[in-house]
């Protein structure tokens, strides 16, 4: 093993964003000869990979191409790219980043003393983003993301890597970044160091209407967390159920149940709960964002649907890892 930079990036069908990001890399200030690319295609294609074999033509450092066939998700993706880098630190991000030409080189100087260290990344918004594009700029305040961490490869070895039950992009960075808090090895390095000048562009990419009713699925995989670890799942992602929720779906059984039983005050009280409690829901999501009419009109309809939909895959995530995750 020698003492350079493996960046591992797992793609999945979206080869001109992969290429970007590739460019990007060859801008790099890191010294070429201790660099190599190590792209995990989650789709095993032909196209990607003659991309990516074109693309290794020109590039001053080395650059494979693994084909990822016999599991699915980006946690799987990247323990096929880190066990078969060659350097002493990885270097994961994505393929739809613009690594900044100083990303690696502070990336590895920072790791002098840690185990691991967290990039900066940077989400470009509108001046009116929508509600979908300021959820992904939570990114800029993200811990520790695959986007945009270095890890050294003995440390990934200890602990196995990623777990691949996160089958998709969804805490399996954060599953990395507690396993590296708890890790009792080399207790003389520091867990987790900043370097905020170690940055990647991520823009934000193109969503269908009421994306955030699907995305309400990756709770299954809070879940999942919750079940590794409760404690700092408490403290660093939530601090406990998600209160409103729970009842805005209440007050609308209630209400419904009031209107069988023919008890109209109590039908009626909660009937304003479950509108007074989506309404605030609503213009919270909308405040500062798009007041495009089809925008506006998302809000109305996925807040009316996010409170179910969300304590159903929460539901779904307790059962399947055996948590008691309300």
């Amino acid at each position: 093993m020698t003492h350079g930079i493996s960046v591992v990036i797992p793609t999945y069908r979206r080869n001109q964003l992969l290429l970007r990001c590739l460019r990007a890399l060859k801008e790099q200030t890191f010294p070429a000869r201790r660099t190599e690319v190590i792209v995990c295609d989650d789709d095993a294609d032909r196209m990607t990979q003659r991309l990516v074999e074109c693309f290794a033509q020109s590039a001053p450092f080395t650059v494979q191409y693994v084909a990822v066939s016999d599991t699915q998700g980006p946690a799987a993706a990247r323990n096929r790219g880190w066990r078969k880098a060659s350097h002493d630190v990885i270097a994961f991000t994505d393929d739809d980043t613009i690594p900044d030409p100083e990303w690696l080189q502070e990336g590895f100087s920072a790791i002098s003393g840690a185990l691991a260290v967290s990039g900066r990344v940077v989400v470009p918004l509108t001046a009116r983003p929508t509600d979908y594009e300021r959820n992904e700029s939570g990114l800029e305040r993200a811990e520790f993301v695959t986007a945009n961490c270095f890890v050294r490869k003995a440390i990934l070895e200890n602990l196995g890597g990623f777990d691949e039950r996160f089958t998709a992009a969804w805490r399996e960075d954060s599953d990395l970044h507690f396993q590296i808090l708890s890790s009792r090895q080399s207790p003389e390095l520091e867990r987790v160091r900043v370097a905020p000048l170690a940055k990647v562009i991520h823009p934000v990419r193109p969503a269908s209407w009421g994306i955030s009713i699907r995305q309400q699925k990756k709770s299954v995989f809070n879940a999942l967390l919750f079940a590794k670890h409760p404690v700092l799942y408490r403290r660093k992602i939530e601090s406990g159920p998600p209160l409103p929720y729970y009842m805005n779906c209440l007050a609308a059984c209630i209400a419904v149940w009031g209107m069988y039983a023919g008890i109209t005050t109590v039908a009626g009280g909660c009937v304003a709960i479950w509108g007074t409690t989506t309404t605030r829901f609503c213009l919270r999501r909308l405040k500062g964002t798009s007041l495009n009419p089809s925008h506006i009109a998302e809000m109305v309809v996925t807040s009316a649907a996010i409170p179910w939909i969300a304590i159903y895959w929460r539901l779904v995530g307790a059962c399947k890892f055996r948590v008691a995750f309300l």
